[in-house]
């Protein structure tokens, strides 16, 4: 794609006002209650590469302050130019100087600890991380996968993730245990989204 010419780039939210208020209060749902599925219905354009979801969230929380960070296939197809058009956000090339990151499916997740964690003192200064995968399933019945506890969660909540490392828990428990330190993140799908503060545990469940 030529990044000048903007006649290949697509619309974002028709009515950019509610699209982004629509977008953002589904991102906030998503942390206020962990592992929760949360749709995200837009009417934006979005580019091709990278989930939908995904491309409608970060279009609703980017603006001329923040500084991104793409994974490869993002940052070489039009969703960096897409990004960059529709709300003046920054493209960096290292993890670790970016607030947001947006990793494609079909690319390796980086180790958590190359982004940025923050301070005791200034823990927002961290990355925000939002990770394509391949699906998603929740609930609160038995079965395996992922065991959530922590704040907004009534007892315990399943999720099951496919197309994150087999080591991502543990790395997870690194982050959770830095508090106030560490990321949060979003995973998505096409259309959906769940949201995992850096105050959620994440234990594995082999229930049957």
């Amino acid at each position: 794609m030529n990044p000048n010419d903007l006649s290949t780039i697509g619309a974002g939210f028709s009515q950019e006002a509610f699209g982004s208020q629509h977008a953002f209060r589904a991102a906030l749902q998503a942390l206020s209650h962990p592992g929760r599925l949360v749709d995200i219905v837009h009417d934006a354009e979005v580019p091709r590469c990278g989930h939908a979801a995904s491309a409608a969230l970060l279009l609703a929380l980017l603006d001329t302050d923040c500084q991104i960070w793409l994974s490869p296939s993002l940052r070489n197809s039009e969703a960096a130019a897409w990004l960059r058009f529709h709300t003046g956000c920054k493209l960096v090339q290292t993890c670790r100087e970016a607030q947001f990151a947006w990793v494609a499916d079909t690319d390796e997740l980086p180790p958590l600890q190359d982004f940025a964690w923050g301070s005791e003192n200034y823990p927002d200064q961290s990355t925000t991380c939002v990770i394509d995968v391949r699906a998603l399933a929740g609930g609160d019945d038995t079965g395996t996968g992922w065991l959530l506890r922590g704040p907004g969660i009534q007892s315990q909540f399943r999720l099951t993730v496919d197309g994150l490392p087999p080591d991502f828990v543990a790395q997870w428990s690194d982050n959770q245990s830095a508090f106030p330190r560490g990321l949060d993140l979003f995973l998505a799908s096409r259309q959906q989204i769940v949201g995992v503060p850096r105050t959620t545990r994440i234990d594995i469940s082999v229930e049957a």
